[in-house]
């Protein structure tokens, strides 16, 4: 009997030890720099992709496959017991000097690459969807769809896109979509808006904020300097509110769609579409384009004086006038000596009583 209890004792200190040295190899394992293949380290990215829907016992499998990790029972084994199983989805870098431990605790803190993309005051709603579909990172679920079926997947309370998705820098993650970032950007104008209304001038010619947007876009896509933006608002508000035509050139380009063709002729200055302010009392129905920040501004906080006409000088600055004479010299003075870098003026702007 007593042999035996010496026999058990001996191979439980035998299992003990044999345990404690095991333990000491795999802990030793998880803080050892890992040997990445050539195909991570050597690439032009050395990332690896966290799908959506993927757990952490797959993940480690699927690394133990790519010889990423050598024991994914032991990574999965330790992630559990300290709590580090809540991995995220996103592409993360592979970093030479990595251990187990740092790959994991990357992965559960979200340490993901991110790309960004930006997309630019003065553009339309399709350039935005250009400029999206261009992101390699970015999944294309919006593409070869019409503007009705965008906006039903968007489900968005809007009933047409141009000028209410916010022009700015956008970060993403691989797996992220087009929506993801118009929604983002919708949200973004929405607040963005709101609070510029809330912080208004008295006495505009608007009844609604999206009013305001519709003059925004305008203002942006007169503006050459941004030091201008609240004088060209001026202009565009005091001639509301004299009941004058707004005749600016962008409403009227926005308005000939894929009819335009880098010029405007005076046909096209008086053919009538929902946009030629040429033609049109008022506003425009919609925006002409994204209006950024600034131009939102200025559309509620114009300039005030008395000009109610300008003209492109051909640096990208205006000429302001009051009269018309005086508008009609200036667009004599700056508009019959053009350069090959001149940028373009509007035509006359004639008052037009509205009955």
């Amino acid at each position: 009997m007593r042999k035996l209890i010496v026999t058990l004792s001996l191979f439980l200190a035998f299992v003990v030890a044999l345990s404690g040295a095991v333990g000491a190899y795999f802990w030793q394992w998880l803080n050892a720099p890992i040997t990445y293949q050539a195909q991570y380290l050597q690439s032009v990215n050395n990332v690896y992709r966290v799908e959506r829907g993927s757990n952490l016992t797959q993940i480690a499998n699927a690394m133990a496959r790519e010889q990423i990790i050598e024991w994914p029972k032991v990574w999965v084994l330790y992630a559990r017991a300290s709590q580090k199983t809540a991995v995220k989805v996103g592409e993360y870098k592979l970093l030479a000097g990595d251990t187990p431990l740092v790959l994991l605790n990357r992965l559960v803190s979200g340490d993901v690459v991110s790309y960004s993309v930006t997309l630019i005051e003065g553009s339309t709603f399709k350039d935005f969807l250009t400029a999206l579909h261009a992101q390699e990172k970015l999944q294309k679920t919006l593409a070869s769809k019409t503007t009705e079926q965008i906006l039903a997947d968007l489900n968005l309370d809007i009933q047409h896109p141009e000028g209410w998705f916010f022009p700015d820098t956008y970060n993403y993650i691989a797996g992220d979509s087009d929506a993801d970032i118009l929604k983002r950007a919708h949200k973004t104008m929405r607040k963005v808006l709101d609070t510029k209304w809330q912080a208004r001038a008295q006495n505009l010619p608007y009844t609604q904020p999206y009013e305001a947007l519709i003059m925004a876009s305008i203002v942006e896509k007169e503006t050459g300097v941004p030091y201008e933006r609240d004088e060209i608002a001026g202009v565009f508000i005091r001639r509301l509110q004299k009941r004058m035509r707004l005749q600016t050139d962008p409403t009227v380009i926005y308005g000939m769609g894929e009819n335009y063709a880098g010029n405007i002729t005076r046909k096209d200055l008086r053919t009538p579409t929902p946009y030629n302010t040429y033609v049109i009392k008022g506003l425009p129905p919609t925006p002409i384009a994204m209006p950024g920040k600034e131009a939102i501004y200025a559309a509620l906080h114009p300039a005030d004086g008395e000009h109610l006409y300008f003209v492109a000088k051909g640096d990208g600055t205006h000429y302001f006038s009051t009269t018309l004479d005086e508008h009609l010299d200036a667009v004599a003075k700056y508009q019959k000596r053009r350069t090959s870098n001149y940028r373009s003026a509007p035509p006359v702007n004639t008052p037009t009583k509205n009955n």
